[in-house]
Order: structure tokens, then C-alpha cells, then sequence
């Protein structure tokens, strides 16, 4: 059967490619119409298989009862015998099942009917004269044991979370030490230790625990042993470390072999050892029923056509990747490498840290306890930004890599390379791996740079009035300040549409400096106040010149706003003022003009007899003074008076002097800022001598040649230096060479 179901799928697949290529276009499973279109992943032949054993059971579901239930019969039997062969656990049965954890609440059932044998009649009775108590572990999947205490209607109480390892040994496999305690204070309390839950492979990091010591525990007190993990793959295989063989001895284990073998759809598979199939049946594991029995077809089919050296290649194509990975990241400066059993664990758990003092800012507090722990956890709480901010990019630039970032309550922000259960769905190869060691590289400066710049960006804020430096747990980047203006609450955090404005003119002129840095304006939540985000950079910033800008840009757009509110207030009043003054020069121009003036026709014959020589007045509002004039003197000079010249905006700062391709805030180069600052003030004492030369003759210069003349004015001798002057302004400003003239010449 299994080799005509082979044939039969490469006949389909043959049709599929002779058609692909007659129009020219790659197969691609994902290629279908409708709203599934390119979000199906290529599953692959094997794949196909699994999903053919779910149609194949529907169809088979409708044959005769004897038939369906020999043939089901055989299809579970099959299927349990290989997978007891394949990953050496002998004389054992099976249970398939959708849910991951049902195996183990089922598992918890058998165990509670074979230690208490009245519990089919009494119930709840015989656990209230002696409470079971499960014990698990510390660094399980969460949210097992509240799942287990809902499966089986027994309260919290009666879970038991075993602490790990805090001394010796790592930090995330079980203490036994500890366990044996709290076993023997429950035996003394009247309690039954019912089951223990071993991890090969805790869901975190990967690692083992040491099941053989657990196992002769479980034996001393009668207690069910139940492993589970993803290091259970590595059974099939022919080396297998020590730790991970021991759980072939264990009374039970859950397997989930679709995501070893990228099959999709398929169940999870829980291997148990048990005598008496009436409690097994009480218990659940067991089924009649022919469609229970069916859930076994998919995995049926697809280990039909795997085969065992299939299986077997997959699991260890992805335990090379992890081997692969963990080789070249020992090579790579500032990443950790946290899973320390490297033979048994296909895991590979990471992190960045930055080297300070010798030690990681993780144990830095151990290490030197001089150090407050309020920068410890400062530089922690860093260090888990920029991992997580690395995971994210890792992510986007290799996503057949199939990294997962997580949070560990000791080690923090890690990234997580669990080939076992991606490689073998997104396909993941030894390329990619290498891929992915690069892109880490490549992050490395960015990294770094950020991390030594954020300290010195925070105290640089801090010493500087008007910005305020905002924590933000989740800016990776250099970070966050915000500046207050004058009517800037403090005390409240609700939205201020003047800061707002503030900052998205500041936002826009710090884009426009073209910079390396990037800005951005948040936070995304519209009730708080608005800040500056900086990003992250890979170069040596000059964080003063940087926060200098910001308070200095700030201020000015502050003043220029402030300034544009005040102009408009002044020129209401002045509006105001005029139509005051316009009504009360109507009023008088009425009583010089007399009564009969603006009678229509009485009016005229006056005004024809003896006209009224009345002069226009209106006003004029000069925006530099913020003053109303009159505006007689145009009607009777013909000219509009030039009024009195602003003084030149002082700037704020100096800019600083840059080399030709050098970027704003990036620091010099050594030896270049003496140079640079004695340039820079001999290029502006120049400046200043040159202006005062400029503008004194040309002043000069223009009085002599007025037609009327003054006393004082200038002589033509004077006038000769007055020009030599100019020349040697103009040749100072071209940086010509000085040459005297000849006395003919003068």
C-alpha cells in the first residue's frame, strides 16, 4: 500500500511540474487562488503525505465495521511498534493526540487509578484523606500545571514547583537535592507524591535534567516518571548522550514528531508502559472507537514514506545546524553562548553582552560588589533591549532560520535557535546558518557603539537645562529626551499641544542635518507627552554636540513660535488702535466740515463756493518698531519712510568646523582638534577685521561723494587709504597674497 500511495504522488507530482514548466512558472505550494494565496508554505512531498492520511481517513471511515476496525487496528499497532523501535522504547504503547499536553493529563489519570484503587468509587473522597501532589519543575512550559489542575479537578495546592539548580550545575535543571526534601515533608504531612515531570529539553534553553538520578527517586517512593522535550528526538539517532538515554527507562514520555519532520497535521505522539489495559481504557488512553484510531494514519503514512533512514536524516541535519551555530559563535566576540551541555542539546540559546570591568553586566553584581545595583540592573536592563531589538533583525534579515526571542528570568533577553522544530518545516540549510553568523557580526558595531553611548547621552541630558531625559524600556537606540518649554506641566503626563509642536519642528531640522542618527518622534500612545527617540548608531558620536543641538533647536523654535504669537497679538492691538483713531479723525473732519457740508445738495453748492482743502489721514503700523504712526508724511514727502533696521539675529551657537565628507556629531579624528580649533577662531578674527574694514570706508566713501559735503569730510589722501584699505580687504577675503604697490601707482 505504501508503495502504491508513493507512486501515486509522484504521478501527481509529475503532472504538476510538465505543467509548471509548459507555462514556465515555479512550483510553489503556496500558489493557489483565493484569500490563501502566498501564505502556504512549501510543506513538501513528505508533507503532502501527511495531509493525504487525513482525506485517506475520511474515506476509509466509511468502510464496513469488521473491515474499519482491523484495519485501524493495524494501522495503530504499526505505527506504535515503529516509533517504540525508532527511538528505543521498548514494549511501550501509544497515545495520539491533538493537544500537546493531553498526553500528560491523561498520563495523570492512570497514575491517580493505579494509586488509588477506590477512586472509581469514592471519587473525590479518597484524595481528600491523602492529597496527590505533582511535582514539577521550575523551568516547564508555562502554564502546565494550571492546565493539569483544570484536566483533573484538583486544586493548585496540589502542585509542587521544584526549584533548579542554584549552586552547581545549571541553572536550568532540577535540584534533586531539593526535590528529595520536599518529597519527604510531604510524605510526613500525610501526602502522596503521585508524578514527577522531567524535561529532556526544557522549553527555554534545551536542557536536561538528570533523569537516572530522578528515575531511582520516582522508585524509592513509588512515583510516576514522566519526560518530555525536544532532546527526545535525539533517541533516534546512534550516538545519544547519557542523560537523554535514561529516559527510555521512564514510565512515560510526549513526543511531537511533526515539527521534527516538518509534517503538518500530524499528532503528538505519548509513549506510556502500563500492565492493565482496564485502566488504561478508565484512563483514556485507550479507544474503541475507529476514528480515535484513525488519528495514527497521517504519522502511518509519512513514516511509510520517510523510512527510517529519512527520520533519521532529518533529526540529524538538524542537530549539525545547532553544532554548526554553536562552533562559529564561539568565535564571535560579545555573544554568550548559554546552553552548557553542548552533546545533548540541539538548542542554542544567545545573547549579546558588553564586556565591563572584565565581567558580564549580568554577574556583575557578584563579581564586584562595590558597584550599585541600581546600575547593574541599568546595564541589564540595556543589555535586554538591544537583544531584543538583535532578535527582531536577526528575524527579518534570515527568516528561514526560525529564531524566537524569549525573556530568562536570571540570563534576560536571549534569542533561541531550536533547529529541531523549524528546520525541518522552513527548510533551513547549512548556509543559512552562515548567513545568520554574519548578520550577527555585522550588528555587533551597532551594538556596542550604542551601548557605550547610552550612559553618556543620559548624563549629558541630565546636565543640560530645558531637556529631560525619559526612560523608555523599549528604545533600543541611543535615547529619549524630551524638552520642556516654559509652560510645559511638569507634573501631569496628558498630551501638550504646544510640546508637540515643538518637537516636530525639531524632529524635521534634525532630519534635515542629514546625519547617520535617526529620529523619530513618539510615544505612539497620543495621551502622553510627545518625545525625541534617537536610534542607534555604529559610529563615535559626539553626544555633547548632539544633545547641545537638540537643547539649542528646541529653544529656537520655541522663541520663534513665542515670537510669531507676540507679532500676532501686537498687530490685533495695532488694528485695534487705528480703527480707534480712523473713527475719531472721521469725527472731527465732521465738526470742521459743519452740518450743512453733508446735507447731498446743500453740500455740493458749499463745497463748489468754497471748497474744503482737507488733508488724507490714515495710519501705518511699523511691524519693527510694534508701533501706530501716521501716515501724512507719505502724502506729503511722496515717499514711504524706510523706518529702523532690525539688528541681525545673534546665532545661538558656533557651528563646528568639519572636514570635507565628515557627517554632523560625528566626533574628529586625533590631532585635528587643536588644529581645528585654532582655525576655526584665527578664521574668524579675520572675518571680523575684514567686515570692519569693509564697512568703514565703503560708509566713508559714500559721504564724500554726497553733492552737498560737511564739515569732516574726508580728503582725497584719505580717500587713497580709504581705498587701499578696501583692496586689502577684498585680497584678505580671496586669500590672495598681500603685494605692495608701487609709489608711482599711489
Amino acid at each position: 500500500m505504501g508503495k502504491n500511495l508513493k507512486e501515486a504522488m509522484k504521478m501527481l507530482e509529475d503532472s504538476q511540474r510538465r505543467t509548471a514548466e509548459e507555462n514556465g512558472k515555479k512550483i510553489v505550494s503556496g500558489d493557489i487562488p483565493g484569500p490563501l494565496q502566498g501564505r502556504i508554505q512549501n510543506i513538501g512531498e513528505q508533507g503532502h503525505m501527511a495531509l493525504l492520511g487525513h482525506s485517506l481517513g475520511a474515506y476509509i471511515s466509511t468502510l464496513d465495521k469488521e473491515k474499519l476496525r482491523k484495519l485501524t487496528t493495524r494501522i495503530l499497532s504499526d505505527t506504535t511498534l515503529w516509533l517504540c523501535r525508532i527511538f528505543r522504547y521498548e514494549n511501550g504503547c501509544a497515545y495520539f493526540h491533538e493537544e500537546e499536553r493531553e498526553g500528560l493529563a491523561k498520563i495523570c489519570r492512570l497514575a491517580i487509578h493505579s494509586r488509588y484503587e477506590d477512586f472509581v468509587v469514592d471519587g473525590f473522597n479518597v484524595l481528600y484523606n491523602k492529597k496527590p501532589v505533582i511535582y514539577l519543575s521550575a523551568a516547564a512550559r508555562p502554564g502546565l500545571g494550571q492546565y493539569l489542575c483544570n484536566q483533573l479537578g484538583l486544586p493548585f495546592p496540589c502542585l509542587c514547583r521544584v526549584p533548579c539548580n542554584t549552586m552547581f550545575g545549571s541553572q536550568h535543571q532540577m535540584d534533586v537535592a531539593f526535590l528529595e526534601k520536599l518529597i519527604k515533608d510531604d510524605v510526613e504531612r500525610g501526602r502522596l507524591p503521585l508524578l514527577l515531570v522531567a524535561n529532556a529539553g526544557t522549553a527555554a534553553v534545551g536542557h536536561t535534567d538528570k533523569i537516572g538520578r530522578l528515575k531511582e527517586l520516582c522508585e524509592q517512593y513509588g512515583m510516576w516518571l514522566h519526560v518530555e522535550g525536544v532532546n527526545l528526538a535525539t533517541l533516534a539517532l546512534g550516538y545519544v548522550s547519557s542523560s537523554v538515554l535514561a529516559a527510555t527507562k521512564c514510565d512515560s514520555m510526549t513526543m511531537t514528531p511533526g515539527p521534527w519532520l516538518g509534517l503538518p497535521a500530524v499528532p503528538a505522539v505519548t509513549l506510556y508502559k502500563h500492565d492493565d489495559p482496564a485502566l488504561t481504557l478508565v484512563a483514556g488512553l485507550t479507544s474503541n472507537k475507529p476514528a480515535d484510531k484513525l488519528r495514527a494514519l497521517p504519522l502511518w503514512l509519512s513514516l511509510q514514506y520517510l523510512g527510517l533512514d529519512g527520520i533519521v536524516e532529518k533529526i540529524k541535519h538538524a542537530c549539525q545546524l545547532s553544532q554548526r551555530l554553536q562552533e562559529n559563535l564561539k568565535k564571535v566576540n560579545h555573544i554568550k553562548i548559554l546552553v552548557e551541555d553542548e552533546l545533548s542539546s540541539p538548542v542554542v540559546v544567545f545573547r549579546f553582552f558588553q564586556e565591563l570591568a572584565g565581567s558580564d553586566p549580568v554577574f556583575k553584581a557578584v563579581l564586584a560588589p562595590n558597584t550599585a545595583p541600581s546600575t547593574v540592573s541599568r546595564e541589564r536592563h540595556s543589555c535586554d533591549v538591544l537583544n531584543r531589538w538583535l532578535g527582531e533583525q536577526l528575524k527579518h534579515l534570515v527568516p528561514v532560520s526560525g529564531l524566537t526571542v524569549m525573556d530568562l528570568e536570571a540570563e534576560g533577553t536571549c534569542v533561541r535557535f531550536s533547529p529541531l522544530m523549524t528546520a525541518a518545516v522552513l527548510g533551513t540549510r547549512g548556509e543559512d546558518v552562515d548567513q545568520l553568523v554574519a548578520c550577527i557580526q555585522s550588528k555587533l558595531p551597532v551594538l556596542s557603539c550604542t551601548l557605550q553611548l547610552r550612559e553618556e547621552f543620559k548624563q549629558e541630558v541630565e546636565g543640560t537645562a530645558g531637556l529631560l531625559y525619559v526612560d523608555d524600556p523599549n528604545w533600543p537606540g541611543i535615547g529619549v529626551v524630551r524638552y520642556e518649554h516654559a509652560n510645559d506641566d511638569k507634573s501631569s503626563l496628558k498630551s501638550d499641544p504646544e510640546g508637540e509642536k515643538i518637537h516636530a519642528g525639531l524632529l524635521k531640522k534634525l532630519n534635515e542635518l542629514e546625519s547617520d542618527l535617526t529620529f523619530k518622534m513618539g510615544p505612539e500612545y497620543k495621551s502622553m507627552k510627545s518625545c525625541l527617540y534617537i536610534g542607534m548608531t555604529s559610529d563615535d558620536i559626539d553626544i555633547s554636540e548632539l544633545v547641545e543641538t537638540i537643547a539649542v533647536t528646541a529653544r529656537e523654535i520655541e522663541e520663534n513660535s513665542r515670537l510669531l504669537e507676540n507679532m500676532t497679538e501686537v498687530v490685533r492691538k495695532g488694528i485695534q488702535e487705528a480703527q480707534v483713531e480712523l473713527q475719531k479723525a472721521n469725527e472731527e473732519r465732521l465738526l470742521e466740515e459743519g452740518v450743512l457740508r453733508q446735507i447731498p445738495v446743500v453740500g455740493s453748492v458749499l463745497n463748489w463756493f468754497s471748497p474744503v482743502q482737507a488733508l488724507q489721514k490714515g495710519r501705518t503700523f511699523n511691524l519693527t518698531a510694534g508701533s501706530l504712526e501716521s501716515t501724512e508724511p507719505i502724502y506729503v514727502y511722496k515717499a514711504q519712510g524706510a523706518g529702523v533696521t532690525p539688528p541681525p539675529t545673534p546665532s545661538s551657537i558656533r557651528t563646528k568646523q568639519r572636514f570635507p565628507g565628515q557627517k554632523p556629531f560625528k566626533r574628529s579624528p586625533r590631532g585635528s582638534d587643536a588644529l581645528s580649533e585654532t582655525s576655526s577662531v584665527s578664521h574668524i578674527d579675520d572675518v571680523e577685521k575684514v567686515e570692519r574694514l569693509s564697512s568703514g570706508p565703503e560708509h566713508v566713501t559714500l559721504e564724500a561723494n554726497s553733492p552737498e559735503g560737511h564739515p569732516g569730510a574726508p580728503t582725497p589722501q584719505k580717500a587713497d587709504q580709504t581705498e587701499d584699505l578696501q583692496k586689502k580687504a577684498q585680497c584678505s577675503e580671496d586669500d590672495c597674497p598681500q603685494v605692495e604697490e608701487p609709489e608711482s601707482l599711489r
